[in-house]
Order: structure tokens, then sequence, then C-alpha cells
């Protein structure tokens, strides 16, 4: 090892870090971490292993006890002890780096109002990290809204409730439009489920996606490929991502890091590759009804088998300590329990070992797309869809996740555990994964729509987003010969909303008797369905949509379901009108009113713009869409932990530019685009990035809140990466000394 290494800042404050080897490098990538986002990192290995509410005190206690009962922390330190020798050794720098920060630097200001000192890293942490940062991410809330909503209206509207599919899906795997209808689950099927689900009723009942794409040389004026997208996250403060760039004699790689995990696992170029996520939704968690006797047996197709169980304690801060009962079954932790029933999870994130952070290094080492997609075979802890280009001129979209091959039915409902019919076979393989290399095309496009038709081959996911933002993409895409980055950006900015045109036909074309509900559909009259800061047409459209889905839920019943036993069992709970936001779409399409207690849609959109004219003062989109971003620590000391304040954004949901908002939050976006990314394969200096505040995670710090006007607007930043183009735009340079690392 070298005796010391270089970190450059340019003037975002990005660390673009320079070292001879692999281990100094990731000794300085924990540093840098620890250097600008010691509190979110740490804060999120609190929440992986249940310990965050002796920060956050009794707001964090169900999340705790859910990962308590989950048992991520001795899952995680399993996978560690399974990983290979050389990504141990990996984080093994990565943790000397980041506990070298701690002793050297002034601790975050959070730490002085907690009165708290951060305890050592260690490298299983970081595996912890990673599984926490997409933890039960995917079907298993849709399973828990359909089994809620069951309990709440009954069995006869769960089979429609999915996300609205927009008509035609357009599909990852073949990037082809599905003509057949999906597949649905009919009640006969579903009978064995819905049985178990009611069995379980108490006593007293009555009850973020993203973008990417690729542009092949052949549509662009370099002759080698493009690369652009964006994650769509909560607006969580700090930001998720941290921009980085880490260079050796083996590898040169800028991407989007996660503080608390070294390397790049969902976004970067290296000097040969670039690669770049969605979430696939593949169904990737089930849960299991399970009968239990008086001896704490569970019922299996074969008698009873014995259960595990114990007693962990929480402390909370501020209150008194909380005991949390951890029982296990031959599927997983039971994540809730009622009597003799409870419900188990079974979830490729905690079962069988996962080795996702084996392919970080060989993914940083990959020379194509095919070595790269090679590279992430092991990769299970959350499930992506993952584009990838080279600088041979190859575009490649690959589907890495390992999924359970068992039934179809499971991807509805929580299934009866005691039948043997549901159980997992093992898991499918990766040579039958989706998987495309250069299409006749030039194109690829991933917007977490469906990955493959229903009814074809394994089965892969039953929810999914709408293809609405594929669409868009692929449409400003098909015309493009001679594509540059300024092109890639453009279309990040999209906010052309063909759902919101759908909708507002049927709006202005209903009967209205109140004068001020006429003046909303006149402006939405003259409105051409794009989502732009400076008009007031959006704020009505989505004021109006939003009032819909709320009186949908109402008529429905299904505002009940939000108490369900099984609407709660996974912090932070299913909120049934969001759930209901992403369904009404395709109800008012077909016109299907099964769900209005004997009224039509005309009465929803009448009875919606006569509320919202008699309470909505119509503004611009982009202030009443601002988003208003607060600390996780704010509640427990105001003022002292100011978030950074956004400019206004365009977008929504439905955009391309996907600054989501929901109805239980109002109209200010809550998720969106929390970075935004477009690599040129021909020249990696000509590489833009941008996130939604700042490179700083600490409050009132330099760089806190910087790129938020740009990110705003839909502007990037240049991301430079060759030596040259470092050196020129470096504003700082700090060199850190390593010791011996054993």
């Amino acid at each position: 090892m070298s005796a010391s290494l270089e970190v450059l800042r340019d003037r975002w404050g990005i660390p673009h870090v320079r070292a001879r080897g692999v281990d100094e490098l990731f000794y300085a990538n924990g540093y840098v971490h620890a250097q600008d986002r010691l509190w979110q990192m740490d804060a999120a290995r609190r929440r992986a292993v249940g310990r965050y509410a002796e920060w956050a005190g009794a707001e964090a206690v169900e999340a705790d006890a859910l990962a308590r009962r989950m048992g991520v922390a001795a899952a995680s330190r399993r996978d560690y002890e399974h990983l290979s020798g050389q990504t141990r050794r990996m984080l093994d720098c990565y943790t000397q780096g980041v506990n070298a920060a701690m002793a050297q630097l002034p601790l975050p200001r959070e730490y002085r109002l907690l009165e708290e000192r951060p305890e050592p890293w260690e490298p299983w942490h970081c595996v912890a990290v990673m599984r926490q940062r997409g933890l039960l991410m995917g079907s298993i809330w849709f399973k828990l809204w359909r089994a809620a909503a069951l309990r709440t209206v009954g069995p006869q509207a769960v089979r429609w409730l999915r996300y609205d599919d927009g008509g035609q899906e357009r599909l990852v795997a073949s990037q082809a439009l599905a003509d057949e209808p999906r597949w649905i689950a009919s009640l006969q099927d579903l009978e064995p489920c819905i049985e178990a689900l009611l069995a379980l009723a108490p006593p007293d009942a009555t009850i973020a996606g993203s973008n990417n794409w690729a542009v092949a040389g052949s549509r662009t004026a370099s002759g080698l490929p493009l690369l652009a997208g964006d994650p769509h996250r909560i607006f969580e403060i700090p930001a998720m991502y941290a921009q980085l760039h880490l260079s050796c004699d083996a590898f040169d790689a800028l991407g989007f890091s996660v503080p608390g995990v070294p390397a790049f696992p969902h976004f970067c170029h290296t000097d040969s590759v670039a690669w770049c996520v969605t979430h696939a939704f593949a169904d990737i968690h089930d849960l299991y009804i399970e009968r239990f006797d008086d001896a704490g047996r569970h019922e299996t197709e074969q008698g009873w088998q014995p259960s595990s169980r114990r007693v962990e304690r929480i402390r909370v801060r501020g209150g008194s300590d909380v005991e949390v009962e951890v029982t296990t079954t031959r599927h997983g932790p039971v994540i809730a329990r009622h009597g003799n029933t409870g419900v188990a999870l079974r979830s490729v994130q905690l079962d069988p070992v996962d080795r996702s952070l084996d392919c970080l290094l060989p993914m940083l080492l990959a020379r194509d797309v095919h070595a790269f997609n090679e590279a992430c075979r092991p990769w299970g802890v959350i499930d992506h869809s993952v584009v990838s280009a080279d600088t041979a001129g190859h575009i490649s979209v690959n589907v890495r996740a390992i999924v359970p091959e068992r039934d179809r039915l499971n991807g509805w409902l929580p299934v009866p555990g005691w039948t043997g019919r549901h159980e997992w076979r093992g898991f499918i393989p990766w040579e039958r994964m989706p998987r495309q290399v250069d299409p006749e095309d030039g194109l690829l496009v991933t917007a977490n729509n469906r990955i493959a038709a229903d009814g074809h081959g394994d089965y892969l996911c039953t929810d999914c987003h709408p293809s609405t933002r594929a669409r868009r993409i692929a449409e400003r895409l098909a015309p493009l010969a001679r594509a540059g980055v300024e092109d890639m950006v453009s279309i990040l900015g999209d906010v052309d909303s063909a759902r919101a045109r759908e909708i507002v036909a049927r709006l202005i074309a209903v009967r209205v008797e109140d004068e001020a509900a006429r003046a909303l559909q006149e402006t939405l009259r003259q409105w051409d369905g794009r989502m732009t800061p400076d008009a007031a047409a959006p704020t009505v459209y989505m004021a109006v949509r939003q009032e819909m889905t709320r009186l949908l839920a109402a008529r429905s019943g299904l505002d009940g379901a939000a108490t369900d036993m099984f609407a709660t069992l996974a912090a932070p709970g299913v909120a049934p009108v969001n759930q209901l936001w992403w369904t009404l779409p395709e109800l008012l399409r077909r016109d299907d009113a099964s769900l209005l207690g004997g009224g039509s849609w005309d009465e929803i959109m009448a009875q919606a713009l006569a509320c919202t004219a008699a309470r909505l003062r119509p503004g611009p989109w982009g202030e009443a869409h601002k988003p208003v971003y607060a600390h996780p620590l704010g509640r427990q000391f105001p003022g002292a932990l100011p978030a950074p304040a956004s400019h206004p954004v365009a977008g929504d949901g439905d955009c391309v530019n996907a600054n989501g908002a929901y109805p239980t939050s109002g109209l200010p976006a809550t998720y969106g685009p929390v970075a935004r990314y477009v690599f040129d394969t021909s020249d990696w200096d000509r590489s833009r990035w941008i996130v939604f505040h700042g490179s700083a995670g600490e409050p009132g710090a330099p760089h806190y809140s910087d790129q938020n006007p740009l990110w705003a607007r839909c502007e990037l930043a240049p991301a430079p990466f060759s030596r040259a183009a470092v050196d020129a735009a470096a504003v700082s340079r700090q060199t850190l000394d390593v010791p011996e690392i054993p």
C-alpha cells in the first residue's frame, strides 16, 4: 500500500479519490462517506438492526420491532461470513476508513443534540445497510393491501385491485407491447387464501419507481451509446445517494454511492462500462398464514412442527423499554400473531444467504456488458432491471434478481402455510432471467413496467407500475437519429402526462351545476396535459384527482382498511387511498362502478369538482407542488436541524419527471428523482449528474443544498472523469495518511 492518497473536491464538494491500490481506495471510500454522511449511515445501520428508537423515540418502535422479528442483524452477520475473501477485504478496508474518520473528525450536529457518540463500524454493518435500503420494497405491500381490502369489503373486488396498466403494457424483457390481457386470479383460485385470511380476523374486527434507458451508437451523434435515468425515492434528508469518484490502478469509477456501503451498487460508469437500475417489481416476498397449537408448534402438511421463540428488548429514547416476541416457522419470521394464527414472511431478502455485495468489485472490473451481466449473478437483496452500455458499443438490459419458483397464486394474497401447496421449489436459474443485448432498434427502456408478459414462462411478478413513463420515454427516443447528452437531459425533464389528458377528458364532459366547478372545468378544457410549473391547470387536475380518490375510498368502504391488521403489519403501513390512487385510472377507463356503493363515476367526478372548487384557489403548479423536506430528527429537536428548502418543481408521478404526490399528503411532491444522470460512453467527461439537495449531509454545511436550484429546473452539473478534467474542476485537495491494514 502507498503511504497516502488524495481527495480532490470540485465546486459542489463532490469527492474525487485517487489511490494506487484497491485496499487504500476503499479505505478512502469509507473515510469520505463518514466525513460527509456519518450520521446518515449510522441511522441506516440502526434502522436495519432495529435500534433506531434509541434515537428517535416511540415513533420508531414499530419499525424496530419489525426489524427484530425479521432478524435483519443475524441475516447480515451470516451473509458477511459467506462473502468471498476479496469482498470481505473490501468491507474491512472500508470499515477502517469509517472508524478513522470517526476518530479524527468533528462529529455531526445530530450527535451533539442526542448526546451520543457513534459506535465503531463493523464490516457486516455494510451488509445490513445495503439490505435496509431496499428492505421489503415491492410485492409485499400489494399483498398486504389486497388482504386488508378483502377483509374490509369482501372478496368480489379484490381481483381488480392492481395498478393501472394503461391499456397495452410495454415489457422490459422484449421491449414490446403486450396485446394479451393480464392474468387475473379467479375467486375460485383464491378461495383457500380467502378462507385463511377471513379466519385470521381478530374477534372484534370489522376489519418509487425510477426511469432508465440506453441509446445505441446507431442513434447518437458520437456513434457510441448514451445511458440516462433517474432513481425515484421518498425525499429523505440526507439523500440516499452521494456522488463519488474512485480511481486506482485497478479501475476508475464515478457514480452514485450509498453511504454505509462501498463502491457503486446502482449507478456508475467505469472507463469501459456504464450501468443503472430501476426497481423490477419481481415478486420476491411471500406471506404465509400459520396455524399454531397451544404448545407453540405450527401446522404443516406433515403434521405439527416446532417453532423457535425468543424475546428481545428495544430501548426507547424518552420512554420505557419495549419487549418484542420473535417467533420463526419453517417459512420465516412471524410478523404478526393473533391467538393461534399468525403471518410469516418468507423473503429472498432474508432467505437464502445473500451474496449481493460479492457483485460490487467484479462490476467495477467488467470490461463490457457481457462481463457486467455475468458479474451480477449473485445479486438478490433487491430486484432490478439493469441497463448497461460499454465503450465497444453494446447496450443491454438484465433483470438481476433471485426469484423463487412457486405458484402464480402466491402473488395475490397471503397463502395458507399448512397445505404444502404454496411452497418454494427452488429459484429461477440466472440463465432464464429476462435479458436482452443490442436490440435491433437500438433502444432499451425500463420504468418499473412489467418485466415479461403474464402467463408465459416463469412467474416473475403480479404487480408493477403502469407503462406510462416507459411509453413516453420510448416515444421521445424513437425519432432521434443523432442523439446527444442534451437530448437525454430534455427527456429527463419531460412533463407530458397522457394519464392527465385521459382523466381530464372525462372531467370536462361531466355535467355540473356549481358555477365555480364549471370554472375549474374551463381551466382544464384549455390545458394540454403538460405538468409545467407556471400553469394553474395542473394544480386543478391534481387536486380533483386526489379528491376523486378520496371519494372512491369512502364510497367503497376501503378507507376502513387502514386499520386492518394486514394494513399495519409492516411499518409504515398501507394507506388505502394511496393504493387506490394507482387503481382509479383503470376503473375509470372501464367505467367500472363496482366499488362506488351504487354510485356512478359521473357523480364522483361532479362531487370532486365541487369539493375542489369550494376550497382550492388555483396557483402555479410549481409552487403548489414544491417539496417540503424534513430532517428525520426535526420533531425531536425543533429548529435545530433545518432541512434544505426546495425550489419549485414540475411533473408528477405519471410523467418522466416523476415528482409525485399522494392524496394523504396533498399537492406537495413527496417523492421523485432523487438523482439524475447521463453517461456518455464516447467521452466520459461529457457525462452529467445531479442530486436533489447536495453532497453534504450535515445541516448548514456549504454543500447541503447547493444542487437544488439546478435539480428543480432539471439541469445537470458536469461530472468530470479524466485526470485532466478532475484537476481542472478541483477547488480543494486533501491528503489522507493510510494506516497499515491487516
